[in-house]
C-alpha cells in the first residue's frame, strides 16, 4: 500500500474509533452523573457536608484569631 493511501487509511479508522468512543463514553458519564447526583443529594450526605462547613468554618476562625488576622 502507498504511503498517502496507508495514512488516510490510519486517519478513517482513528475517526471511526473517536465517534465510537465518544457515543460510549457520553453514556456512561450520564451514567455516572446521575449516581453522583444522587448521592450528592442523599440527606445523610447533606447533613454530613453541614457539619463539616461548620468544624471547617470553626477551625479557620480559630487560626485567624491565633495568627491575628
Amino acid at each position: 500500500m502507498p504511503k498517502p493511501v496507508a495514512f488516510l487509511l490510519l486517519v478513517a479508522v482513528a475517526a471511526g474509533a473517536y465517534v465510537a468512543g465518544t457515543k460510549a463514553g457520553r453514556s456512561r458519564y450520564r451514567e455516572i452523573s446521575g449516581v453522583a447526583k444522587k448521592f450528592w443529594d442523599d440527606p445523610a450526605v447533606a447533613k454530613a457536608r453541614k457539619r463539616s462547613y461548620k468544624q471547617a468554618e470553626k477551625a479557620a476562625t480559630k487560626i485567624a484569631k491565633k495568627i491575628g488576622a
